[in-house]
C-alpha cells in the first residue's frame, strides 16, 4: 500500500531527478534543455561541496506537473553533453531513524 501511494505522490510531481549528466554540464544548460516542455521554475545540478565539481545529477522544478510529465517523456534516456541521460520523478529523501539508545534494555532499570 505505501509503495502505491508513493507512486502516486511522485506522478503529481513537478520536480525530476535528471541522472547520467557530463561532468560539463551547468544549471543553465540543464534549464535550456528542459524549457522546451513548459516553465521551468529552477534547474540545479549537484555539485561536491569540496572540490565544486558536478556530482552527474540535478533536478529540474516544473510550474505544472504537466510539464514535468512531458518532459519525462520526451528526455528519458535522450542525449544531453554526449551523454544518455535517465529522468524521473524526484522522491524525498528517506529521513534518518531515530537513534535508539536504549541497546534493547529495560528503559526503567
Amino acid at each position: 500500500m505505501a509503495s502505491m501511494l508513493n507512486s502516486i505522490r511522485c506522478m503529481s510531481s513537478s520536480k525530476l531527478f535528471i541522472g547520467g549528466l557530463s561532468w560539463s554540464t551547468d544549471d543553465q544548460t540543464l534549464k535550456d534543455a528542459f524549457s522546451g516542455y513548459g516553465e521551468v521554475i529552477d534547474a540545479k545540478v549537484i555539485t561536491d561541496r569540496d572540490t565544486g565539481r558536478s556530482r552527474g545529477f540535478g533536478f529540474v522544478n516544473y510550474e505544472s506537473t504537466e510539464s514535468a510529465s512531458a518532459a519525462l517523456s520526451a528526455m528519458d534516456g535522450q542525449e544531453l553533453g554526449g551523454r544518455n541521460i535517465r529522468v524521473s520523478y524526484a522522491t524525498d529523501r528517506r529521513q534518518p531513524q531515530p537513534y535508539n539508545s536504549n541497546y534493547g534494555g529495560n528503559p526503567d532499570y
